[in-house]
């Protein structure tokens, strides 16, 4: 497994272990009520090897099973919110944020995203976990103008690139300028080749 990191001064930062707790909580909340559901984000890439995160738990769920996710983790007495932005719900499991996803940008959360995914074991407990170009990509398209910060995107390529298939990345997040900068900063930085002209 990756290194848990240090956690920054930032206020929505979480302690790396308060965050697995909150996983073990959230996966059996989902599993209870019979709701399938991705590991994503920044702990599904720690699941693959990557460094750890501080930042929230990320879940992906489909778009039909999006209200159920939300009620069980509510009835597991996690606090339940419907922001604005119509392509998430949230959950509060103390001061974890449970991100639950049904609807990221550039991809869809169908049964084609779940046979992408690889079953393993995170924190002694197996569980569907999002396919590793998935994660990238997710990421890359959810950069903009608004939120550009490569650190993290750089510090899971440094990691993990040999497992990374770049030319899929690529191919994916090609309609992306912001993407496109992180393969010039990543290239530079002798983190991934360039491509063949």
């Amino acid at each position: 497994m990756g290194n848990p990191v240090a956690v920054p001064d930032d206020p929505e930062e979480q302690p790396f272990g308060a965050i697995k707790e909150s996983l073990k909580r959230v996966a059996g909340a989902l599993r209870e009520a019979d709701v399938p559901f991705l590991l994503g984000g920044g702990l599904a890439a720690w699941a693959w090897g990557g460094p750890g995160t501080g930042h929230d738990l990320d879940v992906l769920v489909r778009p039909a099973d999006a209200e159920r996710a939300l009620q069980a983790l509510a009835d597991a007495g996690m606090k339940p919110e419907k922001p604005p932005e119509g392509w998430l719900y949230k959950a509060r499991d103390g001061e974890v944020l449970v991100d639950v996803i049904f609807a990221p940008v550039g991809h869809a959360v169908d049964d084609e995203m779940f046979a992408r995914a690889a079953e393993l074991e995170v924190n002694a407990v197996p569980m569907n976990v999002m396919a590793l170009d998935d994660i990238l990509v997710t990421k890359l398209l959810a950069l903009d103008e608004h939120a550009l910060d490569y650190e993290r995107h750089l510090e899971l390529a440094r990691a993990l690139r040999e497992r990374i298939d770049w030319q899929n990345v690529r191919k994916r997040t090609a309609d992306s300028p912001y993407a496109k900068a992180f393969f010039t900063l990543a290239e530079e930085l002798g983190l991934v080749e360039a491509p063949a002209r």
